[in-house]
């Protein structure tokens, strides 16, 4: 366990002195002042967290599926009603010169796990020098939390957009690598100056969920405070005039949002940031995920919301089926198959793809589209010659796919995949699809059936092995500090033509989402499996839960540290599969994977995290309150 810092009050927050004199350029006089200005905000954004478990805990208790907002009812936190949403009658945003043409957005930290700054801020070089038309610098799903890594993200991003000396000093050798993989993989380099390749990208940034507290900083009574107010607050505070200075857009991805109310939230909160930086109103540009069921009741209703900040939607795949699952684990009939069958043309996938791109292609009231970008390819070009090929092959079509489908462009997860999926876009020409003409969206019950239409596929034994030999391998990856890993089921480690894929918090969440599905609501298989006995019709019972996982978690014990780092598989690894295991069995689902990986950060101690995770489900239990605080504040 850390020892405590000393807490240093600032008004109505606390920041401990250690972390501030040792960022001192990342928590500066200006940021503070902005968190001590933006805290009255916390406590509302406290009241929208209560109101979605309170919801949550309504539909498990009444059955109650998700609807349609009353078209006539007003969209609170603004003075539009529901109907002048969907009707476009609302102010949008013209999209910015540098969002006009967002063909790849590459994703990932600024930083690596307790790396020194010369290491950590060489990801942002890649991803400068990447030649993706933006680059979506995570601070949530994808950046680790270990220590002080939220910390190092931002430092890294500031020197870095600066183009700061010790920044420069870094991206010229990873050019020169960054070539010659590429003169070896496509036969030419990819990078003619590199120094004029780094103006290239749009720069922008991810802010933690209304979910998640930070991690350092707290309110005055030692309290949780808004990860989302403290993302913002840093980067905006940080990096606002170098960006503007370079002509650029203020750019933020917006993550997990559920409801209109809560997009009015975040409107109001970047607009009590602009003000207190005297910018002018609707400076900071928004896109936002749409990783939430309820959300895609309420696209039109939250574009509204984001008014004159709203450039587009991204619709991202794995967070999105998580949602589903959560919001329909009251119903005994709904169960997922294998996670690999949930592609973006299965049943609900399908449907909610189809309302995001006629929401973007529904004029505001000034003739405005938005923009649509497509979900994020997880392949790397690392492997076999054939296991490269074939994952190529997928990764291409699926860009195809969703390219002929009205996307303006998609996320890759490593800078590699840049050149190999760009093309697809850059062979057509035209910088956007916006306006392309697609039906208005419907509001019937047909329409809402359909965004949760299961359709036949394979649930077997080998999915579920694969649902848990991921799952404890991401776990493992998140306490340690990656909260982006390489993997593969371990059933294929050691198989080169089977690829690793870039998975990030999402793959963790919606693999013990299914598994809990599977468990609770007796989900049968669909084939037979030899090893287990399993017959087609059998389910998923906890004798054979308990077999799985002891297979696959010995799989992860004798793996080679390339797969699972030796020094975790006594210290974090079981940590993990003591997650897993609490999750799947608990009779009440937990809402987020992600709160009992945050529990356990910097922990090593078996004992010690049996009993954070029995605390914060006893608390869940009780009256739905989640443990979000960190309960070990770090030393710098």
């Amino acid at each position: 366990m850390s020892p405590s810092p000393t807490p240093a009050p600032l008004g109505n927050l606390l920041v401990s002195n250690e972390l501030r004199s040792a960022y001192p350029d990342v928590l500066t006089a200006p940021a503070i002042a902005a968190l001590q200005a933006l805290t009255p905000l916390h406590a509302e954004r406290q009241r929208l967290m209560t109101e979605r478990i309170a919801r949550r805990a309504k539909r498990f208790a009444e059955h109650q599926p998700i609807g349609f907002l009353d078209p006539s009812a007003l969209i609170a936190g603004t003075n539009l009603t529901v109907q002048q949403a969907r009707d476009g009658q609302f102010e949008g945003s013209p999209i910015p010169q540098d969002l006009q043409r967002q063909w790849i957005q590459g994703t990932g930290p600024a930083t690596k796990p307790r790396a020194d700054l010369a290491s950590g801020i060489r990801n942002v070089a890649y991803a400068l020098l990447s030649g993706a038309d933006g680059w979506m610098f995570d601070g949530e799903d994808a950046l680790g939390q270990v220590d002080t890594m939220s910390l190092d993200n931002q430092r890294n991003l500031k020197l870095a957009l600066a183009l700061d000396p010790q920044f420069l000093a870094v991206a010229e050798p990873v050019a020169a690598e960054m070539n010659a993989w590429a003169k070896a993989f496509h036969g030419r380099e990819i990078i003619a100056d590199w120094r004029k390749q780094l103006e290239f990208t749009t720069r922008i940034f991810r802010a933690r969920g209304l979910h998640l507290d930070d991690r350092h900083v707290r309110s005055a009574d030692g309290s949780g405070f808004s990860a989302s107010i403290v993302d913002a607050v840093l980067y905006v505070v940080n990096n606002h005039q170098i960006l503007r200075d370079q002509g650029r857009s203020i750019v933020l991805y917006l993550p997990k949002i559920q409801t209109a109310e809560e997009a009015a939230w975040w409107y109001r909160m970047l607009a009590a940031l602009e003000a207190h930086l005297g910018l002018p109103e609707a400076t900071i540009k928004a896109y936002v995920l749409v990783e939430q069921l309820e959300a895609c009741f309420q696209l039109m209703e939250i574009r509204a919301a984001l008014g004159r900040r709203f450039v587009g939607y991204n619709t991202g795949r794995w967070d999105y089926i998580n949602s589903v699952a959560d919001a329909m684990a009251w119903d005994p009939t709904f169960v997922n198959p294998n996670i690999d069958a949930i592609t973006m043309t299965y049943g609900y996938m399908r449907n909610y793809e189809d309302r995001v791109r006629r929401c973007v292609n529904t004029p505001d009231q000034n003739g405005n589209y938005a923009l649509w970008q497509g979900g994020m390819e997880p392949n790397i070009p690392v492997g076999s010659e054939a296991g490269v090929a074939a994952g190529m092959k997928r990764a291409v079509a699926g860009g195809s796919r969703e390219q002929q489908a009205g996307a303006s462009g998609k996320w890759v997860a490593h800078w590699k995949m840049v050149h190999i999926v760009r093309p697809i876009w850059k062979n057509v020409g035209a910088a956007n699809q916006m306006g392309r003409e697609f039906p208005r969206l419907g509001y019937t019950a047909q329409d809402a059936a359909g965004l949760t239409l299961l359709e036949p596929a394979p649930r077997t034994v080998a999915g579920a092995r694969d649902l848990l030999s991921v799952a404890l391998q991401y776990g493992n990856a998140f306490e340690r500090g990656f909260q982006a890993a390489a993997l593969k089921p371990a059933e294929f480690f050691g198989n080169d033509d089977v690829l690793y894929l870039m998975e990030d918090m999402a793959t963790g969440e919606i693999r013990l989402s299914i598994l809990w599905e599977w468990l609770h609501k007796a989900g049968q298989f669909t084939q037979d499996d030899a090893h287990t006995s399993v017959q087609a019709g059998d389910a998923l019972t906890p004798a054979l839960f308990d077999q799985l996982i002891a297979e696959e978690y010995a799989k992860l014990l004798a793996a080679r540290n390339k797969d699972v780092h030796d020094d975790s598989k006594y210290t974090t690894l079981p940590i993990a599969r003591e997650i897993v295991q609490r999750y799947v069995y608990s009779p009440i689902k937990t809402p987020w994977y992600v709160d009992l990986l945050n529990l356990n950060l910097n922990n090593q101690d078996l004992q010690c995290a049996i009993a954070r995770i029995e605390v914060y489900q006893q608390s869940f239990g009780r009256d739905g309150t989640r443990l979000t605080a960190n309960p070990d504040p770090v030393v710098a």
